[in-house]
């Protein structure tokens, strides 16, 4: 099709919005292991996962089979205030480069939480609210998470508590204004409100905290209050599920204009953004029915996939929830305080961390400050201000469209814009004056986490 014919931004109707997610699970050969009880390292069952989780999500949890999941109506309408969400052409940037490459971001800054995370947040609430529950409990990296699930928790009148990262929570403080003007109690992680938290302050001292740690208080006051459970925005197989909605949409969008993608990129913190984008288009690979280049583009500061470990690990710095098999830095990593909270997970989603072990898709770890040079020249010339996790896509998009400057490739570049940076101006303020600093943990700094990894025979 004529390049000149396709709109800036490429919208589907209501009538041809997905009403399924779809499970990229089911056609995986290799399927992602077992999440393993913390005391017997035996494989979790439902029961007890639901003294966590809420049953249904359990269900989607453990549901490695069934392709397509019906996304109830009362999601349905939800998404329907905030979705479609547009798949927009970069013409500008593609100008500004000079690149013969045709660059897509499908932008899912489009509601009030800034993010995707609303696509996840609201099905679990519904779950939650639909088991007759009081509350949940949630960690929060960079904000979005835990402003989404507060909005969602806020439709269904549930009583919502969140644990933000402490580095975040004191460089956010407008993020957290959001999460409590929609009813949610945020406290910064770690806390001396929990068990857990008090003993990580006494072994980490004016620790910043991590989302390992913040995960290891969300989930202690989960199972020490009735009626709630714990709901997280990233890494479990139930949340690439509901994130599904993303790439589902981006594949339908672009079918609508015969356009084939050859490179799709996500940024990478536990893989709810990536996930969500490249599960329908790796369903087609898997299925051998097209083929695609995944890229995940994860910090350097806290580069789980390219200098991890696949292995055995506790998904928090507790070490009281299950162990999943994932690309690990190991619990007890606590990366340095960058500004991409959201991507300062020690570990990778299962599914991810399987997919990548079996070469299905590569990843590449960027420093700060090329990422926030990235994300200044994308929001020059597009008019969006990105967040700084969705600005490691941005970062590895531009360099791929660059390289087709240079071979004189016409490539089709797709990534996720999944966020805005507008309350990200603490870390925009120190890029701008010079302040930014990039760093990158060495061996030594990784080896104790490596160290610590439990010992697992499976």
């Amino acid at each position: 099709m004529d390049n000149k014919k396709i709109p800036y931004k490429i919208y589907l109707e209501e009538s041809e919005m997905p009403t399924s997610w779809y499970n990229v699970r089911a056609d995986m050969k290799n399927k992602p292991a077992p999440l393993l009880n913390p005391g017997t390292l035996e494989p979790m069952t439902a029961e007890e996962l639901g003294h966590v989780f809420c049953d249904e999500l359990v269900e989607q949890e453990l549901n490695d089979k069934d392709a397509y999941i019906p996304i109830p109506q009362e999601i349905q309408d939800f998404y329907k205030m905030y979705r479609p969400s547009p798949l927009v052409r970069a013409y500008c940037l593609e100008k500004k480069l000079g690149t013969p490459a045709k660059i897509y971001y499908k932008f899912e800054g489009n509601n009030t939480s800034g993010s995707h995370k609303l696509n996840s947040a609201i099905a679990q609430a519904y779950y939650a609210k639909k088991q007759g529950l009081k509350g949940v409990t949630t960690e929060t990296g960079a904000g979005q998470w835990g402003t989404a699930l507060s909005m969602a928790c806020s439709y269904f009148d549930l009583d919502c508590k969140v644990f933000m990262v402490k580095v975040s929570y004191e460089q956010k403080p407008f993020r957290r204004e959001v999460m409590r003007t929609y009813g949610a109690s945020v406290t910064p992680s770690p806390s001396e409100t929990t068990e857990i938290g008090k003993k990580i302050l006494q072994e980490h001292p004016g620790t910043t905290g991590s989302l390992g740690c913040a995960i290891s208080e969300a989930v202690e006051a989960a199972t020490t209050n009735e009626g709630y459970r714990y709901v997280l925005g990233s890494v479990l197989n139930q949340v690439l599920l509901h994130q599904s909605i993303i790439g589902l949409e981006t594949q339908a969008a672009l079918k609508k204009y015969d356009i084939k993608p050859d490179i799709i990129i996500g940024c990478a913190g536990g893989g709810s953004n990536l996930g969500g984008l490249i599960s329908p288009f790796m369903g087609e690979k898997l299925r051998g029915e097209a083929d695609y280049k995944f890229i995940a583009v994860e910090p350097a500061s806290c580069p789980s996939f390219t200098r991890g470990k696949f292995a055995y690990d506790f998904c928090d710095t507790g070490k009281v929830c299950p162990l999943a098999k994932m690309y690990t830095l190991g619990s007890g990593f606590i990366p340095s305080a960058n500004h991409a909270g959201g991507l300062r997970y020690h570990g990778m989603s299962s599914t991810l961390s399987q997919l990548y072990h079996d070469g299905l898709m590569e990843a590449r770890s960027v420093e700060q400050t090329s990422v926030f040079e990235a994300a200044e020249q994308f929001a020059r010339v597009e008019g969006i201000l990105p967040a700084p996790e969705s600005s490691h896509a941005i970062r590895v998009a531009i360099d791929e469209a660059l390289k087709c400057k240079e071979t004189g490739e016409e490539k089709t570049i797709v990534f996720g814009l999944t966020g805005t940076g507008y309350f990200d101006m603490v870390a925009y303020e120190k890029f701008n004056n010079g302040e930014m600093t990039d760093y990158i943990p060495t061996d030594e700094d990784l080896k104790p986490g490596f160290d610590s990894l439990p010992k697992v025979d499976k």
